[in-house]
């Protein structure tokens, strides 16, 4: 196999994190910042609106595999209850509040975000020769600046997110999307990931070689799917990649 190109899923595989959307404490921090918007809210009516738009948005979406969007949410909730205070303050705040409240419930309840032991190093080296790719579920608000916070920005061309196009792995067009910008053929590309259904059975149905990261995240087994190579410690990708190329 000629490899040209290889795909990898982020969290879970490159990144190490941990977060709880359902504590309390978010809604409180997420409360607070609304009220300098003029949004008056107590944070468990927050809490209940987060997760009771996003359900809506995924029923909306008539996809298999619905994503949801972050910022979206916010901007729902700002539509809703906007006050004179609100109406009144300038427009590019107003423009950029959804972002930044996106942003703040993410920080607010990310717990742990760090590589993997050897992942920075491993990446270096295969950035010399083959084309690096991402595929994550998740939000661009959050995905792209996680990346850079680890160290890794500017190793990946694309980096899709699923939050962009409103269904998430293992819908096909994802790994189409990223496959079309880096103008490979299945055949050439390596797909590396900690989830035995999106990842290994997502990327295997478009016919790529799939190495699977028995990390400390993910679905570990998937009845019918099988990996082309098991990975228990990330600098061992190497290995796989030399594994396919000799064969």
């Amino acid at each position: 196999m000629i490899v040209k190109g290889i795909i990898f899923d982020n969290n879970g595989t490159l990144s190490d994190i941990q977060t709880n959307e359902w504590h309390d404490d978010v809604y409180r921090v997420i409360s607070n910042l609304l009220s300098y918007q003029g949004i008056l809210l107590d944070p468990n009516v927050v809490k209940d609106l987060y997760f009771q738009i996003m359900k809506e948005q995924r029923a909306a979406s008539g996809e298999r595999h619905p994503e949801f969007d972050a910022i979206g949410i916010f901007r729902e909730i700002i539509t809703r209850y906007s006050t004179d205070f609100t109406r009144g303050l300038p427009a590019k705040k107003i423009a950029r509040l959804p972002r930044l409240l996106a942003e703040t419930h993410r920080a607010a309840s990310r717990l742990r975000l760090q590589l993997y032991p050897g992942v920075e190093d491993t990446i270096r080296q295969l950035h010399t020769k083959y084309h690096l790719a991402i595929i994550s579920d998740g939000q661009t608000a959050c995905a792209v600046p996680e990346l850079n916070a680890v160290g890794l920005s500017g190793y990946f061309d694309p980096i899709i997110i699923s939050g962009d196009f409103g269904y998430r792995k293992p819908d096909e067009r994802l790994f189409t999307a990223a496959l079309t910008c880096m103008k490979m053929e299945p055949s050439e590309v390596v797909f590396v990931g900690n989830d035995m259904y999106r990842d290994v059975y997502g990327a295997q149905r478009l016919g790529m070689k799939t190495v699977f990261f028995k990390s400390n995240q993910g679905t570990q087994e998937k009845e019918g799917v099988k990996p082309d190579y098991i990975i228990y410690n990330f600098p061992e990708l190497l290995n796989a990649i030399r594994f396919f190329e000799e064969r």
